[in-house]
């Protein structure tokens, strides 16, 4: 059986099987220290997406009437925690030093998510981007054709999108054993060798380039900057918090997500230019954390920049806290009501307790 092709994506048959041999010593010690790196991001990723998504659902749903906005905020928060909640799949793989047990379907699906999360998330942030341009630019249209249930036909067409986006994924992802451990990494090569395999992985990092940030950022930066304009132009638009929100959100995705799509061209042009393979084997484990380290980032900045979102989470939190008080203080009342002297007889107090 062929070897497959590299596989910078996940960096495993990279670091297991590249130039570690080489250099030594060294070479491992620097191995040893992006796990740990990845495993602590992850993590953190983890615990922080679970709480902070799981609280904007929460909010979303229950404590306030769904608009258009919230609309938006809620499939961006579910597209974040459908990925987190894989996210001990990859620490577990990272902890057994690359060796993939969840077998082949859970490698397949383990991408997909993880693709289909950075779709979803960048085409979400488009269309908030266009919606607050659409609602603060042209408000008599805005108000006549922007509607819930429109919101959720527009959210519909973008889960479509996304998952149809990340298919080759699924097609693609593979396990093969190696050296006595089992490899999750992209099986590009299939029968057709190693010439057909250069094709699709080029044609699969262009297309999630392009589509995943690329057209993405620019229709973003035009609604920013026409927005802007119009803004400073005029006395009578002004950026609400939910507008300035809607802004750190898309930068932090940016932030998070540029270094990835970079390395990711790089990654390709190592069919040109091998000499790359030291910095992708340093940088890829950092920008993959950096990336997946984006799905926790929105809920913090919602409590620090979303004004409503505070006093929502206050008052939540409150009446939580009054609810459980209220319950506590009725149950000791039933309890001191139930209550029985000393002295009262063993047949009163069977018939108390079976009450």
């Amino acid at each position: 059986m062929e070897e497959p092709v590299f596989d910078y994506e996940n960096y495993s048959y990279y670091l297991e099987y590249g130039d570690f041999d080489d250099i030594g010593r060294q070479g491992y010690v620097q191995k040893e220290t992006l796990h740990i790196i990845s495993v602590v991001i992850y993590s953190i990723s983890f615990v922080l997406g679970i709480i902070g998504n799981g609280l904007v659902i929460w909010l979303t749903t229950c404590k306030r009437k769904l608009t258009v906005n919230t609309i938006w905020l809620l499939n961006l928060a579910v597209a974040d925690l459908v990925f987190v909640l894989f996210l001990p799949v990859s620490i577990d793989y990272v902890l057994r030093d690359f060796h993939w047990d969840f077998g082949v379907v859970m490698c397949k699906l383990n991408s997909f998510v993880s693709v289909m999360n950075m779709y979803s998330s960048v085409l979400f942030l488009t269309v908030l981007s266009l919606d607050r341009y659409v609602s603060l630019v042209h408000l008599d249209w805005s108000q006549r054709h922007r509607t819930v249930r429109r919101a959720w036909a527009v959210c519909l067409i973008v889960w479509v999108f996304a998952v149809a986006l990340s298919i080759p994924t699924f097609i693609f992802r593979d396990t093969i054993e190696l050296h006595n451990k089992v490899v999750c990494f992209n099986n590009f090569e299939r029968e057709e060798g190693h010439v057909a395999a250069m094709h699709r992985h080029i044609a699969i990092v262009a297309i999630r380039t392009t589509v995943g940030f690329l057209l993405p950022f620019s229709a973003i930066t035009v609604t920013s900057v026409l927005l802007a304009v119009r803004v400073y132009s005029s006395t009578i638009v002004r950026l609400s918090s939910f507008s300035k929100t809607v802004s750190a959100i898309i930068l932090a995705f940016f932030l998070c997500w540029a270094p990835f799509h970079v390395f990711s061209l790089m990654e390709i042009s190592m069919y040109i230019s091998p000499q790359l393979g030291d910095v992708l084997r340093v940088g890829f484990p950092l920008v993959t954390s950096l990336a997946f380290f984006n799905s926790c980032v929105n809920p913090l900045l919602y409590v620090l920049i979303g004004q409503k979102v505070r006093r929502l989470l206050k008052r939540s939190f409150l009446e939580l806290t009054k609810k459980s008080l209220r319950e506590l203080s009725q149950s000791v009342s039933a309890t001191q009501s139930i209550s029985v002297p000393a002295n009262a007889p063993a047949a009163e107090s069977i018939e108390l307790s079976i009450v």
